[in-house]
């Protein structure tokens, strides 16, 4: 870690939603982002389970300044959750001020009224034309709330971990969901460097 990073005691981050979502490979590529791009270390597990017959799925990953003792996730700090299923099943691992993450679109029922939240997959249709791309649109809204994700960094290990073929069309998701998160979640909760984040409510129209 570099002297001007800011330091992480430890963050937990669950990923979650269904098949072919592209949940794996956004928790691979965030994981990388924040390892060998910002130089913190990074445990990532994740679940194999029904997520092929369209259950919830998820990647779990650990983010800390320092050695990580314990590899798996126990309270996390992040939820993000892109199917109601997923909402349901983990939401009640989210300790308290920790911050949840919705695609609205999906998720009709929240069981808080306290979360962020944009419609991802209307968003990748509507502008990328290429549903498979949500989950770089979410990394993009991710970068944005993350204080210690720097943006290039993250179009980096973007590039480092997708086709070439098909890395501008997902830098173009990456930026619809960097901007589409800093125009609507105007401040960033800068306090996830070691504290509680502050929840906030998404109103988007």
């Amino acid at each position: 870690m570099t002297s001007d990073q800011k330091k992480i005691d430890r963050f937990e981050i669950r990923l979650s939603g269904t098949g072919g979502q592209g949940i794996l490979t956004l928790g691979r590529i965030l994981g990388h982002g924040l390892a060998l791009g910002h130089g913190y270390y990074v445990t990532q597990t994740q679940s194999y389970g029904p997520e092929a017959r369209g259950g919830a799925s998820r990647c779990d990953l650990v983010v800390s300044s320092n050695p990580i003792s314990y590899p798996k996730t126990e309270s996390l700090d992040l939820l993000v959750a892109l199917s109601q299923e997923a909402c349901y099943a983990y939401y009640r691992y989210l300790k308290t001020g920790g911050v949840l993450v919705l695609d609205t679109g999906l998720v009709a029922q929240p069981p808080s009224n306290v979360y962020v939240g944009l419609p991802f997959t209307e968003l990748t249709r509507e502008h990328i034309k290429v549903p498979q791309a949500m989950n770089v649109v979410v990394l993009g809204a991710l970068t944005h709330m993350l204080p210690w994700a720097e943006p290039e960094t993250m179009r980096w290990a973007l590039r480092e971990n997708l086709p070439a073929k098909i890395i501008d069309l997902n830098l173009e998701a990456f930026d619809l969901g960097f901007y589409e998160a800093q125009k609507n979640f105007s401040e960033s909760p800068t306090e996830w460097a070691g504290k509680p984040p502050p929840s906030k409510e998404s109103s988007l129209a």
